[in-house]
């Protein structure tokens, strides 16, 4: 609008272009400004979408299958995992279960591999026992 306000044009070619270089700008920057808005509308979608919360039940039953797992540790392994969970440094667990301060992090390293290994097995057994009694 302020284009056709102008009362002398010097170079009509000129100021059609500019006005054309304006209009194509402006184009662009209500593209970007909609291209924002639609990804934000689409993050705030992500965001609204909530998993199911799980039952008390399954929660139990994790709790139970995550305590057989750290059971089925050996004594050391066990021990070391819980004292460290505990928040004591490795020389504390190097002198509780009386091993060497550079040891410890491999223990700690194989207890938390060998709890993996062992909570996955038992989250298999569970699975296939869910299945057999659903079939």
């Amino acid at each position: 609008m302020r284009a056709l306000r102008q009362t002398s044009i010097q170079n009509e070619r000129a100021w059609l272009f500019a006005v054309a270089t304006n209009l194509v700008r402006d184009e662009a920057r209500k593209d970007m400004r909609r291209r924002k808005h639609l990804a934000l509308l689409a993050e705030q979608e992500r965001d609204e979408v909530v998993e199911p919360e799980e039952t008390t039940l399954e929660r139990a039953q994790e709790a139970a299958m995550a305590r057989k797992a750290v059971d089925a540790l050996a004594e050391r392994d066990r021990l070391a995992l819980l004292m460290r969970e505990e928040g004591l440094d490795y020389n504390e667990i190097a002198e509780a279960l009386q091993l060497s301060p550079g040891s410890v992090g491999t223990t700690l390293s194989r207890a938390r591999r060998r709890l993996v290994e062992s909570y996955e097995a038992l989250q298999k057994s569970r699975e296939e026992r869910e299945k057999n009694a659903a079939s």
